[in-house]
């Protein structure tokens, strides 16, 4: 009996000193997966980290997923120099039962992009067509995907065509075609009393087939074709290769004016309050952050104080505190700024101004100046986007 005794304590402090040393893996790897995350996916909007550890049969196993290789890299080679042993569940996207086709580009005029894979999720935001996007993984007809922006969310896959690399370095040397106004219509005939192909929208992108009666003939991504007016668009060296023109985007953002406030919009349809601002700036190729909050992150931040500092152009952020930005509006001139709140409208800085939103607990706490600090982090042209363009081979 004694000798059961004993064995049962040296049993008993065995288990001990082993879940002792698998809580000790355990919390080195919780701390590693933490640095990790904050690293290379501080911002959830635009990256995916989600990595956690599990036991499995007296075994930790790593599972979850991410689309940044170099973050799973890291994660690998931390654990190696702890000498912790595991199992790699680590899902890397884009998930490789999508084959080749891990690229696409949007097929109708704006596809809206979601929190989830449902029509009943929150709308996050919009795709313009012949936008370029990362396929990431696939769920019941919907894709997840990354926009140009870096932005991530789910669309239905019937607004996506999806591409090889080969098939996408093809689009990229093709002739290319914008559509140059507010709204309009491709049609399935060169004449006016031709039926709809689809709507469109500014900035829409197609390639082009032939010229055909004031009309260009064009291919839609998933291979539809159609006219459209040739005066109605610009040819796409044309949109990336002119000198950007501050005037031309104020003026498409006055033709905005009285359009409906959506969350998650930012197309001619319906914008909110940073899909305002980006529309009024990829009007002539310049890609900006998608949200407020990180659209104030980049570009110069100029004294705004003293409102004489402004400039036409200036992202003008409005919260509570800078650390809290909850909207963005384009200034104008003479303390109006032009912002997308219930509609799309002017207002006024000065409170002395019939336009000064009274009501409104938001104060202004931080000003960007986009235009130089083009081609820096957040504000991209799209001549040097690799995902639309072969770089020095317009």
């Amino acid at each position: 009996m004694k000798k059961l005794g004993i064995l049962f304590v040296i049993n008993m402090l065995l288990l001990c000193f082993i879940a002792n040393a698998q809580s000790k893996e355990i919390r080195v790897v919780t701390r590693i997966l933490s640095s990790v995350d904050k690293k290379f996916a501080p911002d959830k909007r635009t990256a995916i980290f989600n990595v956690q550890s599990v036991e499995n049969s007296g075994q930790l196993v790593l599972k979850g997923r991410t689309n940044l290789p170099e973050a799973k890299r890291m994660v690998i080679d931390s654990l190696s120099l702890q000498g912790v042993s595991y199992r790699d569940s680590i899902i890397v996207l884009p998930e490789a039962s999508l084959g080749n086709k891990i690229w696409g580009l949007a097929t109708i005029s704006v596809a809206n992009m979601r929190t989830g894979p449902d029509h009943a999720t929150e709308l996050a935001s919009q795709i313009l067509m012949g936008t370029p996007v990362k396929i990431l993984a696939k769920v019941d007809g919907w894709l997840q995907v990354q926009t140009p922006d870096q932005y991530i969310g789910w669309v239905d896959e019937l607004g996506i065509s999806l591409k090889t690399e080969a098939e996408m370095s093809a689009w990229k040397q093709s002739k290319r075609i914008v559509f140059n106004e507010m709204t309009g219509f491709a049609l399935s005939a060169p004449g006016k009393k031709a039926s709809h192909v689809s709507d469109l929208v500014l900035d829409d992108l197609f390639e082009l087939v032939s010229e055909v009666k004031g009309y260009f003939q064009v291919r839609f991504p998933d291979g539809r074709t159609a006219f459209v007016k040739m005066y109605d668009c610009i040819s796409y060296h044309e949109w990336t290769s002119r000198p950007v023109d501050l005037q031309s985007i104020l003026s498409v953002a006055k033709q905005l004016l009285g359009v409906p406030y959506l969350w998650g919009g930012t197309s001619c349809k319906a914008v909110d309050c940073s899909g305002f601002t980006k529309t009024s700036y990829y009007s002539q190729g310049i890609i900006l952050a998608r949200d407020a909050s990180q659209q104030a992150r980049y570009g110069e931040h100029p004294d705004f104080k003293d409102h004489k500092n402004l400039q036409s152009g200036d992202l003008l952020f409005f919260g509570r505190t800078a650390q809290r930005i909850t909207h963005v509006g384009l200034y104008l001139d003479n303390e109006d700024y032009i912002n997308a709140s219930g509609l799309v409208r002017v207002n006024s800085l000065n409170p002395n101004d019939s336009k000064f939103k009274h009501n409104d607990p938001k104060s202004l706490v931080s000003v960007s100046r986009i235009l130089n600090s083009l081609n820096t982090d957040g504000i991209i042209q799209v001549k040097n986007h690799l995902w639309y363009s072969i770089i020095n081979q317009q």
